[in-house]
């Protein structure tokens, strides 16, 4: 995209889906990812919490100056089931319990993203409603054995054999639902040049 040539693009990210959404999406950039704090404060309306995190994730780019034409991109996605956060399993059994959350159940994903550069500071969220159709506790198993989703808020990936197969419909962004907004992130940026 030869509009963003002359910027110097950062996903501040070390999520593979994010990235692969950038490359496919033809823009030029690097990964550096920040070592950010990404605890939030318990009483934060759950709407809150994705920019919250994005900016947290921004604020460790603050430590040096930020040279001209260089634009931030840090994001950060959640899982919300009746307003509660779904965060990233850490062990088996707990992918076991939110997949059972989800199964047959509306959920919302919402994607925090602030956009830093040397004279701005700028954040947005993106929300998409996704219904999941049931599952049994061996399509739960099978999900988990070989898509290991540990990785992913909420145990699952969208791109993966959950989204292909058990995903009964989706309101909002496909690519908010893999972890940026791909279509916001993209008229944001043009705001930005």
């Amino acid at each position: 995209m030869y509009w963003f040539d002359k910027y110097d693009i950062i996903l501040g990210s070390g999520s593979p889906r994010r990235k692969a959404l950038m490359e496919e999406a033809g823009f030029k950039f690097t990964v550096m990812v920040p070592d950010a704090d990404e605890s939030f404060p318990e009483d934060m309306p759950v709407a809150e919490v994705a920019v919250f995190l994005a900016k947290q994730k921004s604020a460790v780019f603050l430590s040096h100056p930020i040279p001209q034409n260089r634009i931030i991109i840090t994001a950060d996605s959640i899982v919300v089931l009746e307003n509660q956060i779904l965060g990233k399993p850490k062990s088996v059994n707990e992918a076991k319990t939110m997949l059972s959350m989800i199964a047959g159940q509306q959920h919302h994903v919402i994607t925090g993203v602030c956009l830093l550069s040397q004279n701005s500071s700028h954040t947005f969220s993106c929300q998409t409603m996704v219904e999941v159709n049931s599952m049994t506790a061996e399509e739960i198993d099978y999900y988990i054995k070989w898509f290991e989703p540990f990785d992913k808020a909420g145990s699952y990936g969208i791109q993966e054999w959950l989204g292909l197969c058990k995903i009964n419909s989706i309101e909002g962004s496909y690519t908010n639902v893999m972890g940026l907004p791909m279509e916001r992130l993209y008229h944001e940026l043009l705001t930005m040049i």
